[in-house]
């Protein structure tokens, strides 16, 4: 009598966590940032209301239940597309201010950098989709408020107040409205964003007149 055949042990199944730890890390990584620069599209393509996790899953190439398993909402996405995206580029204002050197150059280095990295680039569609559908949506402004905005004017003061203590401000009361020097750089991501295929603004040169008007005519 033939003996019974062997019993088939089940294919061992692949972990979704196998290999190393730190291939692990790695793969994760790459996910995570797959499913920011998807949310960088999506949120462009159709504002903060009409985006749908499905479509940045979608765009990302990941299943939905992937984008939970690193961010809790879609609000929670947005906002650390605006951290990877924006707030490095307010973080240069909040640099100790200069020992020496002109307080000029150092706000012309940071607002033209801003104008450059945002008036010119994708990071633009970000700040006008913030004031577009912030006042629908008052959490996103809020925390837009908490980590771009309030860190830039408190680095812009300080910048301020230092150039009229070197008396290359003279103006005292602008120590009060830092809004007013960095609102060149606001007009143009507005300006390009309605206006820029009809009558593209040159930011740069507009920004450098903006100074002349608070500090006085460049030697240059």
């Amino acid at each position: 009598m033939p003996s019974a055949p062997a019993k088939k042990r089940p294919a061992k199944r692949e972990r979704a966590s196998s290999g190393p730890p730190a291939k692990r890390a790695e793969r994760a990584a790459d996910r995570r940032q797959a499913i920011i620069e998807a949310a960088f599209e999506t949120f462009i393509e159709k504002g903060f209301a009409a985006t749908r996790l499905d479509d940045v899953a979608r765009q990302a190439g990941v299943a939905k239940g992937t984008i939970y398993l690193h961010f809790r909402d879609k609000q929670a996405l947005f906002e650390e597309l605006v951290r990877s995206a924006i707030v490095p580029l307010a973080s240069g204002l909040t640099a100790p201010p200069p020992a020496t050197g002109s307080i000029r150059a150092v706000i012309e280095g940071f607002a033209g950098n801003f104008v450059r990295e945002v008036t010119t680039t994708r990071r633009g569609a970000i700040v006008r989709l913030v004031i577009a559908e912030g006042p629908r949506f008052p959490a996103i402004a809020d925390f837009y408020y908490r980590e771009v905005v309030s860190r830039g004017l408190a680095g812009m003061r300080a910048l301020i107040e230092l150039g009229i203590a070197r008396g290359e401000i003279r103006e005292s009361g602008l120590k009060d409205f830092p809004q007013i020097v960095v609102a060149p750089a606001m007009v143009a991501v507005i300006w390009q964003g309605l206006f820029g295929r009809f009558a593209p603004l040159d930011a740069a040169a507009m920004l450098r007149v903006h100074l002349d008007l608070i500090f006085g005519e460049s030697s240059a």
